[in-house]
């Protein structure tokens, strides 16, 4: 099996167990180690996310979100999360 397949089937495993809170996730999580360490998992840039789904999301939660941001940007649904940046500004005042 090729490694693209086996990301893809990452991919869905993770979709399929997403947590109700994932998106808000994305918007107040950072990314803990690699390249672009500390930055939001939502503010990825798409080819760093695309290499993860090329080679294989980490394990646990982290591969989850990535998994799940990696669907988003994709598809070109980064503007809907805008909204909950602005929730969680709000909520952290």
């Amino acid at each position: 099996m090729r490694s693209g397949t086996l990301a893809v089937f990452t991919t869905l495993e993770n979709a399929a167990t997403m947590d109700g809170d994932d998106l808000r996730k994305l918007v107040t999580r950072t990314m803990p180690f690699g390249k672009y360490e500390g930055r939001l998992i939502a503010d990825l840039p798409g080819h760093y996310l695309n290499w993860f789904a090329r080679t294989g999301f980490p394990a646990g939660e982290i591969g989850r979100l990535l998994a799940l941001m990696h669907e988003i940007d994709h598809n070109g649904l980064k503007p809907l999360l805008d909204p909950l940046r602005g929730a969680s500004d709000r909520s952290a005042r």
